[in-house]
């Protein structure tokens, strides 16, 4: 049987070009009878002008119905000929989904007239073939070609289309049993799922496998639910078991492999189809001995010296590791039946990269000797996301006992170079002990700065954010930077000239850029380029990159490269951590990172790690843009043209748990002149504050203290005395406590280490 053709318009479309061609036509003649009757003039040559342009397009219709009609035949008739040999049924389909041609094997498998729509046809085969139709075509129409393995009860096929630009589609019916041979199934038992477990679709080796046609998952299998790459038992007696692997299709269906296992002696031998099945699999012997390994299970170790039929020779605890105890134990339990019955999760002894499985184990029985089964699955990218998990707690565990740590050492602090400021009040530069008290001043502000790296990682330092042109910034900061990088390192920076002002901290930033500088220097010891860019960047869409997702918005780029030695890969993920370092000990702290990573995150940026040993480094840092129109422009204060007086007068409520600290800042105090009533906690405070007649001017207290902290109690004395102004005192940073409340009125804040200059300042401008 040959090709069954269709003429591509139908009668009616036929009907309605001629109508609309003979209208044209008689237009014209009208319009030239009109011009012939006419006496001449403008009416006459109208008349022509129009009868010329009623038969221009009365002709060129006709020749482009006639040039549509040629292509569409040709098309037809070229399509024709290139499905006439195709093995499984085809058919070409006019917009409409009329069938215009068709293949022998088509006529064969359908019995169909010309122009009979193809959804009418597949009706006998397909529970919804409209839908299917219409779901496929849109698709082609969108990409050009389509397909989808549509199931029912009595067969499968795999429906593939193609649309071309005249709206016509060439649809293509492989049957079931074609794909299944052509995705190298073979005899495998085979059956198709859908979505509340009833079975669309069962090849004959399944059905023979379970013995019926049935139609729910609980007919085929009697441990449900499904557990993909697992062994499973079938239902209807007999204990025979199948190994099951599963993969999804379309429509949320999912299609089943059951790979029958023999039982010799009770607990199963061997699996069937042990090489052909696309899940690693290992036979292993309760000691630990390889027995056997398939073709996934040898490519994911990388083993060597395999034969023909799977075997090897070597022990698991060659390829793997990690269990924590010897493996041959954990196997000889497994054979033996004792122990909890679970997977492990073990690391590849591989050196070209890393790579965790998932191992299940299986006990089989060959000839009354106990043999295990293992199933590996790659849990690779299960492990790093737990790595990561666990690195950003230990980050978080880190910068909690910097934040501490910091805390305590600001207080110690506070009291080495306050009490040394009350030494040099009473010694002049000519004493012999001036210059020892100027050497402890100094170390303690050294100390004071390697303290602030310490809350600048934790995120707890005090920011003085203002709105900055980074490209102001580092134009100011450039001669520092040449002078850091000495004569070896070039210095090259670049500006984007349309780049929006951010909001940050300019000290901060600075030592930022100072310290990934200084960096990359050090990576070079040879010399080499220094590259800073900066660049306005808009993200439409939510960019995810190492654990972090930086919201769409504007941002302002900075970027800072080197042509150093690079860091290797495995230190890529600790260079942030405080105190790690690469270099010698003594030539840094290791807190240059850390503390640049925590004054990003501060200033609401984020930063970003490239490099390639050998190549170089890159860090990217990502800032927020700042939006200045929406803000009000605050009134530019005028600078102060007279120093405070050093001497004043008032009572002052000092509260501090520190008894050092308490003790430097009350005889500070009193040397300029305030009257000062101390308390150890603000509980003591509370109870001094309960007689009326204690008048007190400023409220001078430490933030975080042992019971009740500082803006607690100083909220609930304000109660009563609201007139009373308040210096909050503190380690941490000034947005560390209170962070959620309404701010507390007429205070100030005062971080540790403080001098005693900074601290009798301080209360005098607020008596003021």
């Amino acid at each position: 049987m040959g090709i069954a053709a269709v003429s591509a318009p139908g009668w009616a479309q036929q009907i309605v070009n001629l109508r609309g061609v003979l209208l044209l036509l008689g237009l014209g003649a009208l319009s030239f009878f009109v011009a012939q009757s006419s006496a001449g003039g403008v009416v006459q040559l109208g008349a022509v002008a129009a009868a010329g342009v009623f038969w221009t397009m009365g002709l060129g219709w006709v020749f482009v119905d006639l040039t549509f009609r040629l292509r569409q035949d040709g098309r037809a008739g070229l399509l024709a000929e290139i499905i006439e040999g195709d093995p499984v049924a085809c058919f070409l389909c006019d917009p409409e989904g009329r069938i215009l041609a068709a293949n022998p094997a088509a006529h064969r498998r359908f019995s169909f007239v010309p122009e009979t729509p193809l959804a009418q046809v597949l009706d006998e085969v397909f529970a919804s073939s409209e839908g299917v139709i219409y779901r496929l075509q849109r698709k082609a129409e969108s990409s050009g070609h389509a397909f989808e393995d549509v199931t029912s009860h009595a067969e499968g096929f795999r429906v593939q289309v193609r649309s071309f630009d005249d709206g016509q589609t060439l649809w293509r019916l492989e049957p079931d049993s074609a794909t299944r041979g052509a995705r190298g199934e073979g005899d495998l038992p085979v059956l198709t799922l859908g979505r509340n477990g009833a079975i669309l679709f069962m090849n004959p080796a399944a059905r023979d496998l379970v013995g019926a046609r049935v139609k729910r998952i609980e007919d085929v299998l009697d441990d449900l639910p499904i557990r993909p790459g697992s062994v499973h038992r079938l239902a209807g007696g007999g204990g025979r078991k199948v190994f099951l692997r599963a993969s999804d299709i379309a429509a949320g269906r999912r299609e089943l492999v059951l790979t029958p296992m023999t039982d010799s002696s009770g607990d199963g031998d061997d699996v069937g189809g042990f090489d052909r099945l696309p899940v690693p699999l290992l036979k292993v012997a309760p000691d630990g001995t390889i027995l056997r390994a398939n073709a996934e299970a040898r490519r994911m170790l990388d083993m060597q010296g395999v034969d023909k039929q799977g075997a090897v020779s070597g022990n698991l605890a060659e390829y793997m590791e990690g269990l924590g105890r010897a493996l041959s134990d954990w196997l000889r339990e497994a054979a033996e039946g004792r122990g909890p019955h679970r997977s492990e999760f073990l690391r590849l002894s591989r050196s070209d990269q890393e790579v965790f499985v998932q191992v299940t184990l299986n006990r089989v029985v060959e000839d009354g000797v106990a043999h295990l089964v293992a199933v590996l699955n790659d849990a690779t990218e299960l492990k790093t996301l737990e790595a990561q998990f666990v690195q950003s707690q230990k980050m978080q565990a880190i910068g909690q006992l910097a934040g501490g740590v910091a805390h305590d050492f600001n207080n110690l602090l506070t009291a080495i170079s306050g009490h040394c400021d009350l030494m040099l009040l009473r010694h002049d530069q000519g004493d012999p002990d001036y210059g020892d008290l100027v050497q402890i001043n100094q170390n303690a502000n050294r100390a004071a700065a390697l303290v602030g790296q310490l809350l600048a990682f934790s995120r707890k330092q005090t920011m003085r954010p203002e709105v900055l042109d980074l490209r102001d910034t580092l134009s100011d900061l450039t001669h520092l930077l040449n002078r850091l990088v000495g004569e070896k390192v070039r210095l090259d920076l670049h500006h984007d000239p349309v780049l929006p002002p951010i909001r940050g901290d300019r000290r901060q930033l600075e030592q930022v850029i100072m310290n990934l500088v200084v960096n990359a220097r050090d990576a070079m010891p040879e010399g080499g380029t220094i590259t800073i860019e900066t660049e306005r960047r808009v993200l439409r869409d939510p960019f995810e990159r190492d654990r972090a997702i930086v919201p769409p918005g504007t941002y302002v780029a900075v970027r800072v490269t080197d042509e150093g030695i690079g860091i290797p890969k495995d230190k890529l993920q600790k260079v942030f951590e405080p105190f790690f370092t690469t270099k010698r000990t003594g030539d840094g702290t290791g807190l240059g990172l850390s503390t640049a990573y925590g004054i990003v995150k501060q200033s609401g940026g984020f930063i970003f790690l490239d490099s390639v040993v050998g190549q170089g480094t890159c860090f990217t840092l990502l800032f927020p843009a700042h939006d200045v129109v929406a803000e009000k422009a605050a009134p530019a204060e005028a600078p102060a043209t007279r120093s405070l007086p050093e001497q004043g007068s008032g009572v002052v409520l000092l509260v501090e748990d520190e008894a050092p600290v308490r003790a430097f800042a009350a005889r500070a105090l009193r040397l300029r002149g305030y009257t000062v009533i101390e308390a150890e906690t603000a509980e003591d405070a509370l109870d001094l504050l309960k007689d009326a007649a204690l008048d007190v001017d400023v409220f001078v207290t430490d933030v975080v203290m042992p019971g009740m902290d500082g803006p607690t109690w100083v909220r609930q004395a304000l109660e009563q005395r609201p007139e009373t102004r308040v210096v909050f005192v503190s380690g941490y940073a000034e947005d560390a406590f209170g962070e959620g409340s309404a701010s507390v009125p007429n205070s100030v804040f005062l971080p540790k280490p403080f001098s005693l200059a900074e601290l009798t300042e301080t209360v005098h401008r607020q008596f003021h």
